[in-house]
């Protein structure tokens, strides 16, 4: 089994950075891919970035591209999200998850074990 869990997640201004960080315990998490999602009120999960086994590749919502960086320490057993340039419709509850294999998606289906969810608030 694998256990995520989030942290880095609050209340922030328009125009702050945050960094999400997501801890990975029970069975390792460096040989797959790892995904950041978000879901605000009413909508449906959506992918905000992710990044292969390697680090060597990743992808990121249109949204948030220029603006948000994903990265892992595979020997820490951690993914980051770091947030800039936050904006209202950032607001969400984001999750972390670890994919079905090694190469990236954007696939919710594709993503095997999530974490419980940090919120993410911008005030503007």
């Amino acid at each position: 089994q694998v256990q995520l869990v989030e942290s880095g997640g609050g209340l922030v201004q328009a125009g702050d950075s945050l960094t999400l960080s997501c801890a990975a315990s029970g069975r390792t998490v460096s040989s797959y891919a790892m995904g950041w999602f978000r879901q605000a009120p009413g909508k449906e999960r959506e992918v905000v970035a992710a990044v292969s086994w390697s680090g060597g590749d990743s992808i990121y919502a249109d949204s948030v591209k220029g603006r948000f960086t994903i990265s892992r320490d595979n020997a820490k057993n951690t993914v980051y999200l770091q947030m800039s340039t936050l904006k209202s419709e950032d607001t969400a509850v984001y999750y972390c998850a670890r994919a079905a294999g090694l190469g990236v998606a954007r696939s919710v289906t594709y993503y095997a074990y999530w974490g419980q969810g940090t919120q993410v608030t911008v005030s503007s």
